[in-house]
């Protein structure tokens, strides 16, 4: 292959949807955990998990992953630290003793509604610099490429 061909074959990383898509989430996601590290010193994994706990009230640490898209070991430890604070309480399945429901305690519950006020304040200062129309083919855009890759 000559210099000219590999100089169009190169692919700026910078250009590439998937890369872009990340980084765009990346800077989104570490600027809000700002705000959840500042509140409550919890890390990524574990705002998730409260989240995803919160947002279906009773789910197994398997349905975590599932959801979430984090791997077992990130969402067993989390389940361990929220535990610890007392935000959320297990109870073991009576048909699979291997299996445990999980859901928010009260003090996980006041948690999560807090963090979800401030989640939802973020959202909605993203949206407000983006502009009305930005912020709807954004949503558009992200709806048309979560069908594209995943159609359900």
């Amino acid at each position: 292959m000559d210099q000219n061909n590999i100089n169009e074959a190169v692919l700026p990383l910078e250009n590439f949807i998937a890369y872009r898509l990340n980084q765009a989430a990346e800077k989104v996601s570490q600027r809000f955990a700002v705000e959840y590290k500042k509140r409550h010193g919890m890390t990524r994994p574990e705002w998730r998990t409260l989240a995803t706990i919160g947002q279906f009230g009773n789910i197994t640490a398997k349905q975590i992953c599932q959801h979430s898209s984090m791997h077992k070991t990130k969402v067993s430890r989390a389940i361990f630290t929220l535990e610890q604070r007392r935000w959320l309480k297990r109870t073991v399945d009576q048909n699979d003793r291997r299996v445990e429901h999980l859901e928010l305690t009260l003090q996980g519950q006041k948690a999560y509604l807090e963090l979800s006020d401030v989640a939802r304040n973020f959202q909605d200062q993203i949206y407000s610099a983006l502009g009305p129309s930005n912020a709807a083919a954004l949503e558009t855009s992200l709806e048309a490429i979560e069908t594209l890759i995943d159609p359900q």
